[in-house]
């Protein structure tokens, strides 16, 4: 059950990169525009989010949309694994840079009771996925959440945030609207994404014309998220990465020399995408805290004799 309730949208900020691919992971050529400004604090805004969203209407109203989601289905389902691990009935979740509801269609009413999903591109929004779970869709941009302090109990993102061009402050939004010992769980493109067609792009275009311009997004590396969301206020954080190579059976003419250095036995073309997952939760009272420091009463040096500290019966298993 999928329903309308909400129709916001933010002022997105002037950019400098212009981007163009149908499936919206940032392959092309990036432009630098003269209208580029700084945004809040001094950040440089490095994506044109109007641009943004009109690639990602233009690409959620073709009538094969759903034939280029498979990357965007498989994270989901991923995250959609991390919140079952989590023994906990969430009333309400907030799902950021939604898409068609990549997340939503993989839970159930036993885990979420409501949903919440935020996109910037109206038409993404008017085809979401069937869910069981009563689901409000919201028009706003991702970097600036219309929602009042702690008001979910999860929040989650999947391949959203690198598009983002202040990441810290979104962290910082995203803990602002979770409640006390609520859980963020979100997915990134990792650095090595991409990097068949990016060592390719760079070797054709050096050997042609002497140089060489990026052509695909900047991603954020797996040592600063642990750092940006400490700052963000989380706590009991874990980032983990993983790798999806998808074989494609084919190419256009422009990418004949990522073909020839990378190319499969069987004619394909293998893309890697590296994803980073993080989890981070709010800090609140009922929470494990560690021990104070100098508290322990067996040192690491005695991990070779615990059996000494374990009387003999147990060691045996009798009671």
């Amino acid at each position: 059950m999928s329903t309308g309730c909400l129709c916001l949208l933010a002022s997105a900020r002037s950019g400098v990169r212009r981007l163009h691919w149908r499936a919206g992971l940032g392959i092309g050529r990036i432009r630098m525009s003269r209208s580029a400004s700084s945004g809040p604090g001094g950040v440089v805004n490095v994506f044109d989010r109007v641009m943004k969203r009109k690639q990602k209407n233009w690409a959620a109203a073709r009538l094969e949309a759903a034939h280029y989601d498979y990357l965007r289905e498989e994270v989901g389902g991923r995250i959609a694994d991390r919140i079952f691990d989590i023994t906990r009935i969430f009333p309400l979740m907030l799902d950021i840079g939604c898409g068609r509801g990549y997340i939503a269609q993989y839970l159930n009413k036993e885990t979420v009771e409501r949903i919440f999903q935020v996109d910037i591109a109206e038409n993404a929004l008017k085809n979401t996925v069937e869910s069981e779970i009563p689901t409000c869709n919201i028009l706003a941009d991702e970097e600036f959440l219309p929602f009042k302090e702690d008001m979910f109990d999860l929040v989650v993102s999947s391949l959203s945030l690198h598009w983002v061009n202040d990441l810290p402050r979104a962290f910082r939004q995203i803990y602002h609207v979770l409640k006390p010992d609520g859980v963020f769980i979100g997915a990134m493109f990792g650095g090595e994404t991409l990097y068949e067609l990016r060592c390719s792009l760079q070797l054709a275009e050096q050997e042609r014309e002497g140089g060489f311009s990026p052509h695909v997004s900047p991603f954020t590396a797996v040592t600063d998220l642990g750092n940006l969301l400490t700052r963000a206020g989380f706590n009991m954080m874990t980032v983990d990465t993983d790798e999806i190579q998808v074989n494609y059976p084919g190419m256009f003419e422009v990418m004949e020399d990522l073909k020839e250095i990378y190319g499969n036995s069987d004619g394909s073309v293998p893309a890697t995408f590296q994803i980073y997952y993080m989890i981070g939760w709010k800090p609140h009272g009922s929470q494990a805290k560690p021990a104070k420091r100098g508290s322990a009463t067996v040192s690491f040096g005695d991990l070779g004799k615990v059996n000494e500290f374990v009387p003999e019966a147990k060691r045996k298993g009798k009671t």
